[in-house]
């Protein structure tokens, strides 16, 4: 091969469309000669930011491929796997940086394995969520599939461990908070992850957790199933163990539980190896460690928690994301407030018992078992359009043995009692976002000859007086305060509700 020279090279990355004429112009006559050392040339190309280091690096090599995907130019590898390689691009026209991962050859050349990317990624696509890094787009160039999404600047959830050799547990808490709400976002939308794990997480430069790789990354371990379902060795060692289906939620709750004790601990929860059979042996996942055998001082609550998160038997194990985040977002304001926490589980606010039993004109100690039967036999509305609220108010009164029916559309809840009158004790209307809808509903509520002697709360910001002031209340018809707090909620209710039952 004849020497590389600086001519040469130049010539090569212009060809290449990697740098312009008018750029290459502008170097020659800061240089002022074309007879100069390679070394320097490149040396000045890559410090005015003309090339990267990665493309002169390829460049010198001879490789003419993979500088290109369509209308995005590659500036760097971020990271590279059996399954696929990941770049950092630049649109050629907007100029916009992002994330590109491109399919390996050896598989975009099995075309089952190609279609199964696409339809993967496509089914992402859809996903819009703080803490999912978004796909914008999914393409493919010279029959090499990719997916355009966005750049994250920061580092995987692995390293952010490693580096740190474990993190605080609040620090902790707020990672998985976000990592739960990303999950529980995608599963409304009917998507689980199915290879959750530190290095699917991205941890911003700001300290906030994204999910990326929902199922993808399991084409390196399988091709999938007959469902279309690829999934890492480890969801599929749980799954055998556990026998629950290929994209049961609770997989992900399992693997969430993980990622937080590792987090906390600094150690992996489950044995870490390259050897298949090991990473699905049965023993891997009932000989796990409690979490208190690597640190001290983690507040017992937060110990629970974990463990909860990890049971390996998925009937007690969190059913849900919004389950567990729940859990975790409560535990994580008694870590804020110090408290080290040997009283009440996760879950449960802190005085609640005193707010209720001032409710019902007794003392917390006169009837403990107050708490747990208030919501026996009960049914509860709640009109709520935030998927969020729904799920917190949800899961705090069926914690009292409430019956809970949410609906996010006031007209449906109206319609529905016109059906049955009978249909709920209470019904719980929230401005939160559906502002003069919910106030309607409720002061319509109150009119109608079917509904006006059932109990109706509704909450309302102090700072919306036009709400407030419209609102038609009686002694069954209330308004409470927002922000909504489920301790005031729940007093109101026994009140309203002991009023309408007979003596």
């Amino acid at each position: 091969m004849a020497e590389m020279t600086a001519e040469k090279f130049a010539q090569r990355a212009f060809d290449l469309n990697l740098i312009e004429g008018p750029q290459l112009e502008s170097v020659w006559g800061e240089i002022g000669t074309r007879d100069v050392a390679l070394d320097d040339f490149v040396s000045l190309v890559v410090r005015k930011e003309l090339l990267t280091n990665f493309q002169v690096e390829r460049l010198l090599k001879g490789e003419r491929k993979g500088f290109f995907y369509d209308s995005y130019k590659v500036l760097y590898l971020v990271g590279s796997g059996t399954f696929a390689r990941v770049y950092r691009a630049v649109h050629t026209e907007t100029g916009k940086v992002v994330a590109v991962k491109v399919l390996r050859q050896r598989y975009s050349d099995d075309e089952e394995t190609t279609e199964q990317f696409l339809r993967e990624a496509k089914m992402v696509q859809k996903l819009r969520h703080p803490n999912i890094v978004p796909i914008y787009e999914v393409l493919s160039d010279r029959n090499r599939p990719f997916m355009v999404m966005e750049f994250v600047e920061g580092r995987n959830l692995r390293d952010f461990v490693r580096v740190r050799k474990g993190l605080q547990v609040d620090e902790s808490l707020r990672l998985i908070a976000d990592v739960c709400s990303g999950l529980e976002y995608a599963l409304e939308k009917g998507v689980t992850h199915r290879d959750l794990k530190l290095s699917n997480v991205l941890v911003t430069s700001r300290g906030r957790a994204k999910l990326v790789d929902f199922g993808l990354a399991g084409f390196s371990e399988e091709k999938g199933d007959r469902a279309g379902a690829p999934r890492s060795i480890d969801y599929a060692g749980l799954e055998r163990i556990t026998g629950v289906r290929k994209n049961d939620p609770r997989s992900d709750i399992f693997f969430a539980g993980c990622m937080l004790y590792h987090m906390i601990s600094g150690h992996a929860p489950l044995s870490e190896t390259r050897d298949r059979s090991k990473r699905l042996s049965t023993g891997r996942y009932r000989e796990i460690k409690p979490v208190t055998e690597w640190i001290s001082g983690v507040p017992p609550y937060v110990v629970t928690l974990i463990h909860k998160a990890m049971e390996l038997n998925p009937e007690k194990r969190y059913a849900t994301p919004s389950e567990m985040l729940l859990d975790v977002k409560h535990a994580l304001q008694r870590v804020e407030k110090g408290d080290s926490g040997e009283t009440s589980p996760p879950g449960e606010e802190p005085a609640d018992a005193g707010t209720v039993a001032a409710a019902r004109g007794t003392t917390a100690a006169a009837n403990p078992t107050d708490l747990e039967q208030e919501g026996d036999n009960k049914t509860v509305m709640i009109v709520e359009s935030k998927i969020e609220l729904q799920d917190a108010l949800r899961e705090q009164l069926k914690r009292r043995g409430y019956r809970v029916l949410v609906t996010s559309d006031p007209d449906r809840a109206l319609q529905r009692f016109e059906d049955n009158a009978e249909l709920a004790d209470a019904v719980v209307f929230c401005t939160t976002e559906l502002g003069h809808a919910a106030l309607d509903a409720f002061n319509r509520f109150g009119r109608s000859e079917r509904t006006r002697e059932i109990p109706a709360i509704l909450f309302v910001d102090k700072s919306q007086q036009d709400l407030i002031q419209a609102a038609e209340r009686s002694e069954s018809r209330v308004l409470l305060a927002m922000p909504i707090r489920v301790s005031v909620l729940r007093a109101a209710l026994i009140k309203l509700l002991a009023a309408r039952t007979p003596s």
